[in-house]
C-alpha cells in the first residue's frame, strides 16, 4: 500500500471552510461535529439503506484525501439516509482494502447500522478537519448521488468529508446533503426560511 507522507493541497474544489455566501444552515450542517446520524435523528425518524458495498480502485479525489496513490485498492460502502421517509444524505465511505480486513473490518459488518456505531466509541480513532465541496464531475460522490436521484444533476450539491485515522490507517467518509434535505426536511422542522 502506498501512502504519501503529507497530503498535498486539496484538488477538485474541496476546501477547509464553506464559502461565506452560503446560508448559515448550510455552513452549520457542513461543519457539524460528531455523528451526522445523531443530528438527522433529532429531525425525525432516520432510516439508512445500503446502496452498494464493493472493492474498487480509489478515485483520484478520494485517494488524495486518504493519502493513497490513485487506483489503490479500497473497500467502498455507499448509503442513503432518509428522515421520515425523505432522502436527506447520500454518503460514500472508503478504506484501503487490507484495512477492511484489519483495523476497519467492522465496516464490512454494519449492514444497515451507521458508521457512527463504530467510530465514536474508540479513543484510538482520530478525525481530520472537515473539507467541503460543491459536487460536480468527476467526483465519485457526485456519481453516487445521481444514482439515487438523477434530478440532483440540476441542483447545487454541497458535501463534506473527513478522514478517520486508526493505527495510521484511513477511513474516508464523504456525505452529500441532497436538495430535499434543505427544502423538505430542515426548513419545515426548524421553521427556517432562506432567501
Amino acid at each position: 500500500m502506498t501512502y504519501r507522507s503529507q497530503p498535498p493541497v486539496s484538488p477538485l474544489g474541496w476546501r477547509s471552510v464553506p464559502p461565506p455566501s452560503l446560508p448559515v444552515a448550510h455552513k452549520t450542517w457542513l461543519l457539524r461535529p460528531g455523528a451526522l446520524t445523531a443530528g438527522l435523528r433529532a429531525l425525525g425518524r432516520m432510516d439508512l439503506r445500503v446502496l452498494a458495498e464493493y472493492a474498487s480502485g480509489a478515485p483520484a479525489d478520494e485517494a488524495h484525501g486518504m493519502r493513497l496513490a490513485p487506483g489503490a485498492p479500497v473497500w467502498v460502502r455507499e448509503i442513503a439516509m432518509a428522515v421520515d421517509g425523505r432522502d436527506a444524505v447520500v454518503a460514500r465511505s472508503l478504506t484501503p482494502l487490507p484495512a477492511s480486513h484489519g483495523v476497519w473490518q467492522n465496516m464490512r459488518r454494519l449492514r444497515t447500522r451507521p458508521l457512527a456505531d463504530m467510530l465514536y466509541h474508540d479513543r484510538t480513532i482520530r478525525r481530520s478537519p472537515f473539507a467541503c465541496a460543491l459536487l460536480a464531475p468527476p467526483l465519485a460522490l457526485y456519481r453516487t448521488v445521481l444514482g439515487v436521484d438523477a434530478d440532483c444533476a440540476r441542483a447545487a450539491l454541497w458535501a463534506r468529508r473527513s478522514v478517520f485515522w486508526r493505527h495510521g490507517l484511513p477511513l474516508l467518509v464523504a456525505e452529500c446533503f441532497v436538495p430535499g434535505f434543505w427544502r423538505d426536511i430542515l426548513r419545515p422542522v426548524r421553521g427556517h426560511v432562506e432567501h
